[in-house]
């Protein structure tokens, strides 16, 4: 069984498939043209421009490649963006901070 996609999501991936559509019109390229550098075919680009979820994300990224903005594919999840995984992992740091104990082994300097 197949869960419908929430309409947030629908729409998001609508959004990008616009703007894949539109870098690719800026650049004055047919959906043929991306197609081929992209190694895919073009009903892959007709759907990517649709925002078809079904698109394997490598489509996306190659585009983004082609385009000159893969560097924009990484700052999806940048780790030190993320506010809410920053807020959770700083409720659980501790109060102080204490300097290890010494065992025997170790000795006095």
């Amino acid at each position: 069984m197949v869960t419908p996609l929430p309409l947030p999501v629908e729409r998001a991936l609508r959004r990008v498939g616009q703007g894949i559509s539109l870098a690719r019109r800026r650049r004055h390229m047919s959906q043929d043209m991306l197609a081929e550098r992209i190694g895919a075919s073009v009903n892959t680009v007709r759907r990517m421009e649709e925002g078809s979820p079904g698109t394997a994300l490598q489509h996306f990224a190659r585009a983004l490649q082609v385009f000159g903005e893969l560097d924009k594919l990484e700052l999806l999840l940048d780790s030190s963006q993320d506010t809410v995984g920053l807020t959770l992992m700083d409720e659980n740091l501790p109060q102080r901070v204490r300097a290890p104990r010494r065992t025997p082994e170790q000795g006095a300097f």
